[in-house]
């Protein structure tokens, strides 16, 4: 029973505005309970022993009137003085007397001692009661000397106190039903200003959890939490969209690789099954069997260089120790290249050019090295004739480096992709040359892991100019690292 009441008032899912509302009632009830429970029990009680405890002070000093007056005019004198400036009436009980004084006035009223609060047992010495007299309440203290036995009583009319704290009682009774209905107003009140943003930003959130990612979310409340809640949503949000903008593209892109590789691996793989089908056959004389053969491996190391740069590719992208920068003098670099490119150059007629005068520079020089082949390779593939040239000048605090040539240059549209992966501007010529698609952009991956650009300018007709930038080192710093 007990649990079913509490589920019905606290309820295990219930809206804010609920909880609010029962949260402030809850305290507020307790509280005005409280009070109310004071003023009834504790308080009443507390001002009615105080008054028991004055009037048995009255008694006690009547009393010791009696014992210490005893001629009988100033006693009756002294207790008419009490009874005119203290609004009591004094009764004193003796074996030859009974005098009783309302007030200054004398009263014959022989029913005195049959009254409930002057009959004593044998160990009593105090009676307080209460009773109507002529619809008057009136409260009577009397107290009983017992070696002399006589018998003191004071009675007052009910004190205006109590009158005060009954009416205090029902003030606050009414006080607390206003505080409890206020109490409810402003917590709707304030319930409202809280959960009517809340209901905004939760419709909003579900909203993009539902993949509506352009609406925003606008809370009209003053309150800084909730400004700053919506902010952060509204940014978070943002932030998921371009999260998602780039994973869709990531996910093109990667359908547009897998799709490429699968091309770029499947040609040579169907080649090399050719060949090997033609070099099974029996009436193929041996002229032919060479040349099949050699074709087929011709594919082979294709593959093979497709593999290894897409390895590279991938190690360049999740391996950022892979560049291991240092100083060193660049044109003993391009010398390097200048000994592995010249046979190809001299092959296709074209004129390799790498004097240059000496300059230090900090980077990976292995992995610079591996940029200048490609681009120089690359720039010898796409010329017939005429001058590739690998150049570089100091600019400011950098080395700039720069590959030209004289050949038939980029066309403009092919420009801002031909740093992705497999993409061809002469595809033919490409697959001829045994290219993988992928120098130029190994390139990139490279120079990108040494915190650089690469960047491409180019003219039909008359060439294309590739170039980068190094940090440059001064003289006494190489030496000093050497």
């Amino acid at each position: 029973m007990f649990e079913r009441l509490v589920e019905r008032l606290f309820p295990s899912r219930a809206s804010t505005q609920t909880w609010m509302i029962l949260t402030l009632l809850l305290v507020v009830g307790i509280a005005v309970a409280a009070v109310g429970l004071y003023i009834t029990f504790v308080l009443r009680s507390e001002v009615q022993i105080a008054f028991q405890q004055t009037m048995l002070q009255e008694a006690n000093r009547v009393m010791s009137i009696v014992e210490d007056e005893h001629d009988h005019a100033r006693r009756q004198d002294a207790i008419r003085t009490m009874t005119r400036f203290g609004d009591l009436r004094i009764t004193v009980v003796d074996d030859s007397l009974l005098m009783d004084v309302d007030r200054g006035t004398m009263r014959d009223d022989p029913a005195v001692l049959t009254q409930p609060e002057m009959q004593f047992g044998a160990g009593d010495e105090l009676n307080f009661v209460r009773r109507d007299v002529n619809g008057q309440t009136v409260y009577f203290t009397a107290v009983k000397h017992m070696p002399s036995g006589i018998i003191v009583r004071v009675a007052q009319p009910r004190p205006m106190l109590f009158g005060l704290i009954g009416r205090l009682q029902f003030t606050l009774v009414v006080a607390m039903i206003m505080a409890l209905l206020l109490a409810m107003f402003g917590s709707w009140i304030a319930a409202q200003r809280v959960t009517q943003p809340l209901v905004t930003i939760r419709n909003s959130a579900k909203s993009i959890s539902e993949g509506k990612l352009d609406e925003e979310i606008f809370v009209d409340s003053r309150a800084a939490e909730f400004q700053d809640l919506a902010k952060s949503l509204n940014l978070m949000s943002d932030t998921f969209k371009e999260k998602i903008d780039e994973l869709q593209k990531m996910a093109a892109l990667q359908n547009e690789f897998i799709g490429n590789v699968s091309h770029e691996v499947r040609n040579p793989i169907f080649a090399v099954g050719g060949y090997l089908e033609a070099l099974a056959s029996d009436s193929l004389d041996g002229e032919k069997r060479k040349f099949y053969a050699e074709k087929g491996l011709t594919n082979l190391e294709r593959l093979n260089n497709l593999f290894s740069d897409l390895i590279e590719i991938a190690r360049l992208e999740y391996r950022e120790d892979l560049i291991k920068p240092s100083v060193f003098e660049l044109s003993e670099l391009l010398d390097e290249v200048y000994d592995i490119e010249k046979a190809k150059a001299d092959e296709k007629g074209i004129d390799l050019v790498v004097e240059n005068p000496i300059v230090n520079v900090r980077a990976d020089r292995a992995r610079i090295r591996q940029v200048l082949i490609n681009l120089t390779d690359n720039a010898i593939a796409y010329s017939d004739e005429g001058t590739v040239r690998c150049r570089y000048r100091r600019h400011l605090d950098k080395v700039r480096i720069e590959v030209v040539d004289t050949g038939k240059g980029i066309p403009e549209h092919h420009l801002e992709r031909i740093f992705e992966r497999f993409h061809r501007v002469d595809p033919d010529r490409s697959r001829k040359s045994g290219g993988t698609g992928l120098g130029l952009s190994i390139v990139k991956q490279i120079l990108a892991a040494h915190g650089e650009n690469i960047y491409v300018e180019s003219t039909l007709g008359r060439g294309t100019r590739f170039w980068f930038e190094l940090g440059f080192e001064d003289t006494e710093s190489a030496r000093a690292e050497a």
